[in-house]
């Protein structure tokens, strides 16, 4: 069953299901790795050893799923843990368990292709051909591989919610460096308003979308050169004309003014004496030019080519017809803003930021959120709702572990604002507390885990021994200073201890290279712990993750007025993790009364 389908009690059910589970288990990604050895760790959660762990680890992903063992008296466990002892005895039933309680496992996740297939019934075929065409064009001379994959898996989605809203503006919050936005404003004709709060990310963005708008202007200047080679074979008198790009250092630009689009050069009657000097007589296309053209570009800022008559086989009033059709259509195209326009601005958003402060042209719009960290996220869901003119929400989230929580015990996270978790109003009344160790798990990639990447656990294994050394011979291992990135720079561990202490400002001194080499072979024998450990941890993030969305999830359908919501699965999880988002639109009735 898709997310969309569930009603509100059926995904408070799936919540109370998780948050069981969690109950039980949430002391392991709770736990610190700095105090791993300093608390004794192991010993305290786990009643078997390391290497079963790893084992079973290993080969579940090779295991049929065994049925879910339930609390009874003969088993004495619940979730694999001893219900006397609170520590693990039964590591497979824990795995399997954890799988159970993921979003997957739950089966409350909708796929990309059945929402697209859901928004647009029968036109979903065309469009999917559509977007296959397109992702031949990757605009990676602008993007990484997964940015280019996050940006079109989801401005193809923004783009349809755009179409069945009949809106043509979109708010990108947290908008950063603004792929997305110029990727929706290029590719699919969006006006886009790209909200940052980071004034760099702003110039930043304008910058990357002044080259891409220069791309675009580029790209179809060559292609109306290619369709007059074309002609050439027809039309001797006429010349054939190419546009020679150059790199220069960190800027994308051509030879004088060829981006430029002249009324001489839209007409339908070119003269090779009316062409900028910057375009040269060639008999070939450059196809390392075309490439890098269509790995910039999108295939709908493209025109199409159709068959042209010759001009010389205009008469002169046509001629002076398609002129004047091709100077109004440039002024309408100026009045209109062509529609494709993305504007980057800067401003720190919350739910009660006034758009219409920030956006004085601002009409009904998509809101949309491309891993938006911490709070922003949650941020996103309240603007959507609180305001009229949001049809409809597309946020992917990510950096959990900067969510602020209500019910801390420290109560420092959001005493002057609203927190980030829980969202919905049924978690808040059960007062449900993560807590920070367990969101910065829940960040925790286990499909790339799975595969080798991800944990760098040597530095892990030095910054716990560190601990160890700054507990025994230090007052100060509890110290507000942080030792931050010294292993990358450190050649071996007694280095990476000298250079921590220089980091918190401490006596190195008292510790001599053979003291601080003891500590490394006293606990070499023990990483296997902190290894094991550490997969726990990893196979419980999708379950810390899925409860966050899902209580994300769980807000939406609490508000009447939204009347379609749902986790939908965007993006490859070995390219993005954070590959999910969460998907909701108000009701025709409430827009057209609002």
């Amino acid at each position: 069953m898709k997310s969309s389908s569930y009603s509100l009690k059926e995904i408070q059910q799936q919540v109370d299901e998780v948050t069981r589970f969690l109950s039980a288990t949430l002391s392991i990604a709770n736990a610190h790795t700095v105090e791993f050895y300093t608390h004794d760790v192991w010993k305290r959660f786990m009643a078997v050893s390391p290497e079963e762990v790893l084992s079973a680890v290993s080969s579940d992903s090779d295991q049929q799923r065994e049925p879910e063992r339930k609390e009874t008296e003969q088993s004495r466990t619940t979730f694999g843990f001893c219900i006397d002892s609170n520590q693990l005895v039964d590591t497979h039933e824990l795995l399997q368990a954890a799988k159970a309680h993921s979003l997957p496992g739950l089966g409350v996740c909708m796929s990309r292709d059945e929402l697209l297939l859901d928004f647009r019934g029968n036109q979903f075929e065309s469009a999917a051909q559509s977007a296959e065409m397109g992702a031949e064009m990757e605009p990676e001379e602008f993007m990484n591989s997964k940015k280019s994959h996050e940006v079109q898996s989801m401005s193809e989605v923004v783009a349809c919610l755009a179409e069945h809203c009949g809106v043509r503006q979109v708010i990108d919050v947290g908008s950063g460096k603004g792929y997305l936005s110029s990727f929706l404003s290029l590719q699919y004709g969006l006006r886009v308003y790209g909200i940052d709060s980071s004034s760099t990310n702003t110039h930043g963005a304008q910058e990357r979308n002044r080259k891409l708008k220069k791309f675009s202007r580029a790209y179809q200047k060559h292609t109306k050169t290619a369709s007059m080679h074309a002609e050439a074979a027809h039309s001797p008198q006429e010349e054939i004309v190419k546009i020679k790009p150059e790199l220069r250092g960190d800027e994308d630009v051509l030879h004088g003014d060829a981006v430029g689009n002249s009324p001489q050069e839209e007409n339908v009657s070119v003269n090779s004496s009316d062409v900028n000097a910057a375009v040269e007589t060639q008999p070939d296309l450059n196809p390392e030019t075309e490439k890098l053209f269509l790995h910039a570009l999108s295939a709908d800022v493209v025109p199409s080519t159709s068959p042209r008559i010759p001009p010389s086989h205009l008469s002169a009033e046509e001629r002076e017809r398609r002129k004047r059709e091709n100077l109004e259509r440039k002024a309408q195209s100026r009045r209109d803003g062509a529609g494709a326009v993305f504007s980057p601005l800067t401003s720190y958003v919350t739910a009660e930021t006034e758009l219409r402060e920030l956006i004085t042209e601002l009409e009904d719009a998509i809101l949309v959120g491309l891993h938006t960290c911490g709070d922003l996220g949650p941020s996103t869901l309240r603007m959507f709702v609180a305001k009229p003119e949001l049809t409809a929400v597309c946020s992917v989230g990510c950096c959990y572990h900067l969510l602020s929580e209500e019910f801390d015990p420290a109560r420092q996270e959001c005493l002057h604002s609203a927190c980030g978790f829980p969202l919905s109003q049924y978690l808040r009344e059960r007062s449900w507390f993560c807590g920070r160790n367990a969101r910065m798990s829940a960040c925790l990639a286990l499909e790339r885990v799975s595969l080798g990447q991800g944990i760098q656990m040597e530095s892990l294994f030095y910054r716990a021994v560190l601990h160890v050394i700054l507990r025994d011979h230090y007052s100060a291992y509890k110290s507000e200073k942080r030792v931050g990135n010294v292993y990358s720079k450190a050649k071996s561990f007694v280095d990476y201890v000298r250079r921590a202490l220089r980091r918190l400002e401490l006596d190195e001194s008292k510790l001599s290279d053979c003291d601080i080499q003891d500590y490394y072979d006293t606990y070499r024998v023990r990483m296997d712990e902190m290894r094991a450990f550490n997969m726990l941890k990893v196979t419980l993030a999708p379950c810390i993750e899925g409860l966050i969305l899902l209580d994300r999830l769980c807000y939406l359908k609490e508000e009447e007025d939204v009347s379609f919501s749902a986790l939908v699965q965007l993006f490859d999880p070995l390219l993005s993790p954070r590959c999910y988002a969460v998907v909701g639109l108000k009701s025709l009735t409430k827009r057209m009364t609002s």
